[in-house]
């Protein structure tokens, strides 16, 4: 299985609580290796590892923006 990993910036004040569910969410995807908050040094950096078989970028950021609807993705 090949991988790529991308970088989601969301709204530096969305709560830990939020982020928590937020990283749950993205983790329960189909394709997602792994979807984790950088929690010391970029608390509003979300890296995910997926399976571009599976879902692709655009597709992870549409779940994301369920939860922020300005997050961007930065990619890796």
């Amino acid at each position: 299985m090949d991988t790529a990993d991308i970088l989601i910036h969301v709204h530096p004040e969305l709560s830990a609580e939020a982020r928590a569910t937020l990283e749950k969410e993205v983790a329960g995807c189909d394709g997602i290796v792994a979807a984790n908050f950088d929690h010391t040094k970029h608390p509003h950096a979300l890296i995910v590892l997926y399976n571009p078989d599976v879902i692709d970028g655009k597709g992870i950021l549409e779940v994301v923006r369920k939860h922020d609807s300005a997050a961007t993705m930065v990619g890796l």
